[in-house]
């Protein structure tokens, strides 16, 4: 009897097909995408959204400053002893309403309920700097977490071109295995017809370089390895999640040309996270001098109070001259001012603030003359790695030629092995380089991209500005 699957089953079945013919069919991720998901995922920007949080509820705590403080208080208590009297302050009308003694009469309970509030109406400047001072926060958090960001992007495209590298170099690896191996089939055929050109000796150097071309071959897989397993850290890839990525080798950069660092420079001090952080800071700092040097002053505000207390064992008082702590109602508003005589803590704390102001003030200063010295290194790194590409590419070619000739010259008979393995291994050698040089180039610009603060891409000749213009004083480390 067949079976035919029905109502669940068959949609669990439709489901598993489904899914896993997606799973199958994920395309591998691109340097675009790696880059969005690291600036989303990792854990360091994660952090960082959570420390903007905390600086927007402390800008929020300030922006209400200003709000009124209202306390409130709700009691029931007793047993209270018998108070009577003709509720205009005479004398008591029963005999235990007289006190000091423990004829506490008929006792009953007390109600309480009443409410205060203060509402500020001027500081001189104080709750206005106080929200500026938190406005300046939130900016500084945010100018962290795109550093936090920027740190994830810059780190996931040095996994990602290390990983280009690696496979590159498995490439050149193979490319050159191949040329041993069709050099040991040539070898082993003039060993066969007895050619006095080969020896025994030249298969034992084949079999050395081809071993030696193995053990670089796996060094480079395990860089590939390591260069995936960092990328999954950096996206925060879930462990059972299938990471592939897709590479297209190394981009050729002999085409474009870097700007000046003038202009790189000029870029970076306006949008380098970190020194619009500390220019946040600076202005906070200010913002606290101020409200420091303001605490010299008093503060004036509206404050309200309403009170209401009922006693069952009382006689409420009708007179406004009699004194009654059992039974109240009333309510009123004053005009207030409060101040606090603490000359010498007030002081200190002045001098405090103006000294953070000092030392922030320096930090910006400090991290302008670093933001100039990163950027002018990794400017001239990438220049370097850029003059090696033009280098190393004309050596490969030249390499390429030798061992095409020397190939040629020793299958004719003509040749030795000795200088068909040195060609084999300067092409080798020279390939490799190239690729190194090409793989610094992208690092470089990414360490430039993170060094100004935005992205830095090679430009035409046209659009480059001079690299020896000079830098104008309002842009120098001051």
């Amino acid at each position: 009897m067949r079976y035919v699957a029905r109502g669940p089953v068959r949609a669990l079945i439709v489901t598993l097909i489904l899914g896993g013919s997606v799973a199958a069919s994920a395309a591998p991720l691109t340097l675009a995408e790696l880059v969005e998901r690291a600036r989303k995922n990792d854990h360091r920007v994660k952090e960082s959204q959570a420390q903007l949080q905390w600086f927007r509820a402390k800008y929020e705590e300030a922006r209400w400053a200003w709000f009124p403080r209202v306390e409130s208080y709700v009691a029931v208590a007793g047993p209270t002893p018998e108070a009577r009297n003709d509720g205009l302050g005479g004398p008591p009308t029963t005999k235990a309403s007289l006190q000091y003694d423990l004829d506490f009469g008929q006792v009953g309970v007390q109600f309480r309920a009443g409410a205060e509030a203060l509402l500020p109406i001027y500081t001189f400047g104080k709750l206005d700097a106080l929200e500026a001072a938190g406005a300046k926060g939130v900016e500084a958090g945010e100018a962290l977490a795109a550093r936090a960001a920027d740190e994830a992007e810059l780190q996931v495209s040095q996994a990602y071109w290390g990983l280009s590298l690696a496979r590159e170099g498995v490439g050149v690896i193979d490319e050159t295995m191949k040329r041993l191996d069709d050099a040991k089939v040539t070898l082993e055929r003039l060993r066969k017809v007895e050619s006095p050109q080969v020896s025994q000796l030249d298969l034992y150097k084949l079999e050395f370089y081809r071993q030696q071309a193995e053990v670089q071959k796996n060094a480079a897989q395990q860089g590939e390895a390591y260069a995936l397993a960092a990328i999954r850290l950096l996206i925060a890839a879930e462990p059972e999640e299938t990471v592939e990525v897709a590479t297209s080798g190394l981009p050729d950069p002999r085409k474009g040309q870097l700007e000046g660092t003038a202009t790189l420079l000029e870029q970076a001090l306006t949008h380098r996270p970190e020194l619009r952080a500390v220019e946040a800071g600076v202005a906070a700092r200010e913002q606290e001098v101020l409200i420091r040097e303001r605490m010299y002053y008093p503060d004036f505000g509206i404050a309200g109070f309403a009170r209401w207390v009922w006693t069952t064992s009382a006689t409420r008082q009708r007179s406004a001259f009699a004194y009654d702590p059992y039974n109240d109602l009333s309510a009123g508003l004053a005009l207030v001012s409060r101040y606090t005589w603490d000359f010498p803590q007030k002081s200190a704390l002045l001098d405090g603030a103006r000294a953070e102001l000092a030392k922030m003030r320096a930090q910006r200063d400090l991290l302008r003359a670093g933001v100039r010295l990163e950027l002018e290194k990794a400017h001239g790194e990438t220049r370097s790695a850029m003059v090696r590409v033009e280098r190393q590419t004309l050596a490969e070619r030249a390499a390429r030629r030798w061992a095409t000739a020397a190939f040629a010259a020793f299958d004719l008979g003509t040749g030795d092995t000795r200088e068909l393995v040195e060609s084999f291994t300067a092409l080798a050698s020279a390939s490799a380089q190239r690729a190194q040089a090409l793989h610094d180039v992208q690092l470089g610009l990414r360490q430039l991209s993170r060094a100004v603060g935005q992205p830095v891409l090679l430009q035409t000749p046209y659009d480059v500005a001079p690299a020896s213009a000079p830098v104008p004083d309002s842009l120098k480390p001051r």
